[in-house]
């Protein structure tokens, strides 16, 4: 069995096990946060604090927790992350906390955390954790960055909130909606799946030509 190293675990949330494009988790955030790449981006960053902390803390404390409270303890202390990077983006970046609004506190039953909580940061010790929280959640922020570009581009001729395209460019506003969001998450997991499969399939005739 190939040993795992902490750089590994890193790329492992970012490309082997994205969260959002090949987990297919956390679906309701990456609709509700891709309205615009700002608030992506903002979603992304505080879902990363509260990855990291949740797993460096439960890790070091997995040794402690009883079986029977395993899953209780876990969200406790997800929710302490979650009510801490509240305050913070309430206090520091209002404008973002009015835009994802309820989508903030929601982060605590957001199935990539409890899930990395889960299978991650309560078998391991802290420095993996500690990178498999940075590597989920920059492959969480990566792929809704993504998806947010695609749709705010379409929708509105804009990115990050500069306008990118020519005037005469028609915007179609319902990308920018909830059925926009399905067809985009749609379409960049179809490219993402034809990707993967391609670098497989010319990895393993690689393999078989050596």
């Amino acid at each position: 069995m190939k040993e795992k190293s902490l750089g590994g675990v890193f790329l492992n949330g970012i490309v082997n096990e994205n969260p959002t494009l090949r987990l297919v988790l956390g679906v309701c955030p990456t609709l509700a946060s891709t309205t615009s790449a700002v608030n992506a981006v903002g979603m992304g960053a505080a879902a990363t604090f509260v990855l990291v902390g949740s797993n460096l803390v439960i890790s070091l404390l997995r040794k402690f927790i009883p079986d029977g409270v395993r899953i209780p303890s876990f969200i406790v202390v997800i929710c302490t992350f979650v009510t801490i990077v509240e305050m913070l983006i309430k206090a520091f970046v209002p404008t973002l906390y009015e835009s994802l609004g309820v989508f903030i506190p929601l982060i605590v039953v957001n199935c990539i955390i409890l899930a990395r909580a889960e299978a991650f940061a309560s078998k391991n010790g802290p420095a993996f954790s500690f990178a498999d929280g940075i590597g989920m959640g920059a492959g969480f922020t990566l792929a809704i960055t993504v998806i947010a570009a695609i749709r705010e581009i379409i929708s509105a001729g804009t990115l990050f909130g500069f306008h990118i395209l020519p005037e005469a460019f028609e915007p179609m506003q319902m990308i920018g909606m909830a059925p926009g969001g399905f067809i985009t998450l749609g379409l960049v997991l179809g490219v993402a799946n034809f990707l993967t499969s391609r670098a497989k399939k010319k990895k393993s005739l690689k393999g078989s030509a050596a």
